[in-house]
């Protein structure tokens, strides 16, 4: 069975809005393009940009512990390294991440927006190469279309597909299928790719991604109607290539990849 790639995003700064894109050039091994560069720190979190090791979320300004960092709407040109972000009440900002004193400006910024929320001090940080995922081996993640509608079903409410924060966005493949597929290999656009494995949810789903507020328990909902937290998988680029809306996405074989 075959579904089509219905929509890309990427995230250039961790738990900030979500960019829609048109096409993406996956790499063999490698994350997302320009997904999840940066993070914010929310007060100290160990992270060495000259040793960078996989830090927990927590430890940064995201939605699972602060629901008003959706209030924020961001936008990186990646030519410039130069992020743009608005919000209600705030002055309008702009500032290269690249440099330090673009990222202490977005920080103060950023501060006087969470305000209290924040326990801080902020700070922005990056490394070259490295990618502020949830999960250590999280290269490229894919939601499933049809399994949140077979959410919304249950539920009888609508859910924004952008709570789940996934790169590749899929119709066509049965709802809940992708479960089943760890270790396949699939076929993306033009890249190929292996199914790691699905995707425990979080708080971070609780929060509507317009309205920042926490609305809803999408945990608890996953976990009574299906016995499970999951909703999409991570796969692991096997062969580089370009992935394109409207791509085909063919569904796994039912042999394990060699």
């Amino acid at each position: 069975m075959t579904g089509h790639i219905a929509a890309l995003y990427r995230h250039p700064v961790k738990g900030f809005t979500p960019e829609r894109l048109n096409f993406a050039d996956l790499t063999v091994g490698g994350p997302f393009p320009c997904d999840r560069m940066f993070a914010v720190e929310n007060g100290p979190s160990g992270f060495d940009p000259a040793a960078p090791g996989f830090i927990s979320k927590q430890k940064f300004t995201v939605l699972a512990a602060i629901p008003e960092v959706a209030k924020a709407r961001t936008a990186y040109d990646e030519a410039s390294a130069t992020l743009t972000a608005t919000a209600p009440g705030q002055a309008d900002f702009s500032g290269v991440l690249s440099q330090d004193p673009g990222r202490e400006a977005f920080a103060a910024w950023l501060a006087q927006l969470l305000g209290e929320e924040a326990s801080g001090p902020l700070r922005v940080v990056s490394a070259d190469g490295h990618r502020f995922m949830d999960h250590p081996l999280g290269h490229v993640s894919i939601v499933n279309l049809a399994s949140v509608r077979d959410l919304e079903a249950k539920i009888g409410r609508p859910v924004d597909p952008l709570r789940f924060r996934g790169n590749v966005l899929v119709e066509g493949w049965p709802a809940w299928a992708e479960n089943e597929w760890s270790g396949r290999e699939l076929m993306l656009g033009f890249a190929r790719a292996k199914v790691f494995k699905p995707i425990v949810r979080c708080a971070a789903t609780h929060v509507d991604p317009v309205t920042a507020e926490r609305d809803m328990d999408v945990v608890k909902a996953l976990f009574d109607n299906y016995g499970h937290m999951n909703l999409g998988i991570y796969v692991h680029v096997t062969d580089s290539g370009r992935i394109a809306v409207g791509d085909a996405c063919t569904e796994p074989s039912m042999e394990p990849a060699e």
